[in-house]
């Protein structure tokens, strides 16, 4: 079968970066942003965090083919700051909103393994 091993979908190959970027020599205060090894699950989730930035104007994704396993972002900022800074305040910001999400998770779930009641008790049996 021609199908690519599966771990090709989630190793990034040795020297090969993880996230690269390109500045755009068309549109002012663009770039395009190659992140490997991700789908649209990120891509979708990293585009609406870039909508949030009021610096940006244009924040897009695209996965160019099902079989390559890269996805390409592009950012437009107004030019209050460069779109490495904003992609980087998206990351930090997700990154933030992850980990909350996650305390939060941990701790639900050690209030029901402890039995504190509740409606979001359940019984595991």
């Amino acid at each position: 079968m021609n199908a690519p091993d599966r771990y090709e979908k989630f190793v990034v190959p040795e020297g090969l970066e993880k996230i690269s970027h390109e500045k755009d020599t068309k549109v002012p205060h663009a770039a395009t942003f190659t992140i490997q090894r991700e789908d649209h699950t990120i891509g979708n989730i990293v585009r609406m965090q870039l909508h949030r930035d009021n610096r940006v104007n244009f924040a897009g994704y695209k996965v160019p083919h099902p079989l390559e396993y890269r996805m390409l972002i592009k950012v437009q900022t107004n030019g209050d700051c460069e779109p490495k800074g904003a992609m980087q305040d998206a990351l930090k910001d997700l990154q933030s909103e992850f980990s909350e999400i996650h305390d939060s998770f941990t701790a639900e779930v050690q209030r029901v393994k402890q039995g504190s009641g509740g409606p979001a008790q359940m019984d595991y049996r």
